[in-house]
């Protein structure tokens, strides 16, 4: 029996998909549930699993085309079987022949393991990686869903072979060359370049700065942290103080955590903290639902959670969808300070930095302390500058003194 395989209802924030990558073809035998094709969006790369056993008989879109909601891109036969190749034996029997008619045994050689194929299964991010290194992705050890590699995975791989082949790729390189390569925009960072945009021209942003002596902070991490770890099973970071900080500000400062609708203001009972994590593809923003209701050991694990599906390519729309205020730390990269771009239509953006030990006046003496610049942007349309600086010294306070958080306060 045929069944069509389709695209997947999108959400009414996406219009469209291209396809990426088709995983098989014409011909090949698939498994239930085993991933035919990735479709690309503005968002997210889904996965299109095959809906029965069976062989793969028809693509009706290849990749590169745009597709929309339940459009048909393939077609399954299933529970049919994929044709077997004919086994190398059957080609020997004439010589085999010829072997008896002389009264002379041959012995028989011993065939030559066929190279192992390439991984189909390669985002097309680690295939480009793959490609550009010349790393046989059979050799790799994969660490995503089912043992599949990822480009992280080639990335370390590649690193490990290098001091090898420094030597050979330093003897190629040519003085002077002045090399070039243009690449097609993804659908997803040209969507990002487009919001960036947006936010740039429709919004009008403001920015606002302070720096946090994040001391006690440390030492809490520092005294509690091991026995967190044990008690909770994840470690004690510095996201969960930022976003338990955040969601206290954001109950006393509510319009920060509004967002605009037209020429309404959408004030938010709860706090929905969208976390900037980086991929491969560009920036994406999942999302903690409800984050005023979790506590520390909650925030780290859905955090580590986003981050390990981010590495995976196996971000949800769900995932990605909604949010009421954004934090961004740039601070892994080494930024000390920036003015982060608001995600709308959210109204404001929390810039965490780098960690620095700088030389502060404390009580009359001068210390050494670990400080970090924070910064706020935020829309103000709505948003006044009051609100803002407020928002963002209630922020430092809480950081300053962790218990006041844990009081409410």
């Amino acid at each position: 029996m045929s069944i069509e395989v389709k695209v997947p209802v999108l959400p009414e924030s996406v219009s469209d998909a291209t396809i990426a990558t088709w995983h098989k073809k014409p011909g090949d035998a698939v498994k239930r549930d085993e991933n035919l094709v990735d479709l690309e969006t503005d968002k997210v790369v889904l996965e299109v699993p095959a809906p029965a056993d069976g062989v793969l008989k028809e693509i009706r879109h290849d990749t590169g085309d745009t597709v929309n909601s339940e459009d048909v891109i393939g077609v399954l036969e299933e529970g049919a079987v994929a044709e077997a190749p004919k086994p190398a034996a059957a080609k020997e029997e004439p010589k085999q022949a010829a072997s008896a008619k002389t009264g002379k045994a041959e012995k028989s050689q011993p065939a030559k393991a066929a190279p192992a194929p390439s991984d189909d299964s390669l985002s097309p991010a680690g295939r480009r990686v793959a490609a550009e290194e010349k790393i046989d992705a059979s050799q790799v050890a994969g660490t995503g869903r089912g043992g599949r590699v990822t480009k992280e995975d080639l990335v370390n791989y590649s690193k490990a072979e290098k001091p090898a082949a420094a030597p050979a790729q330093a003897a190629r390189a040519t003085p002077g060359s002045r090399p070039e390569e243009r690449v097609a925009m993804t659908r997803m960072r040209a969507r990002i370049a487009e919001r960036l945009m947006q936010s740039k021209n429709s919004i009008a942003m403001l920015t606002s700065s302070n720096e946090v002596n994040l001391a006690k902070v440390v030492a809490m991490r520092k005294q509690l942290g091991e026995q967190f770890e044990k008690t909770h099973g994840i470690k004690l970071g510095f996201m969960s103080f930022f976003v338990k900080a955040a969601c206290e500000a954001l109950k006393r400062y509510p319009v920060v955590n509004a967002s605009v609708d037209g020429n309404d203001i959408i004030y938010h009972g709860y706090q929905d903290i969208s976390i900037a994590v980086s991929t491969d593809r560009g920036l994406v923003t999942p999302v903690l639902r409800d984050a005023q209701d979790m506590g520390f050991a909650d925030i780290e694990k859905a955090i580590a959670a986003f981050a390990k599906k981010a590495r995976e390519g196996g971000l949800t729309l769900d995932d990605l969808q909604g949010g009421t205020f954004t934090i961004t730390n740039g601070g892994t990269f080494g930024s000390l300070f920036s003015t982060p771009i608001v995600n709308p239509p959210q109204s404001g953006i929390l810039g965490m930095h780098t960690i620095k030990e700088r030389a502060i006046v404390e009580n009359g003496q001068v210390v050494a302390a670990p400080m970090m610049y924070i910064a706020i942007s935020y829309d103000h349309r709505i948003v006044d500058g009051k609100d803002a600086v407020l928002f963002l010294v209630d922020i430092k306070n809480q950081l300053e003194n962790p218990h006041r958080m844990l009081l409410g306060l």
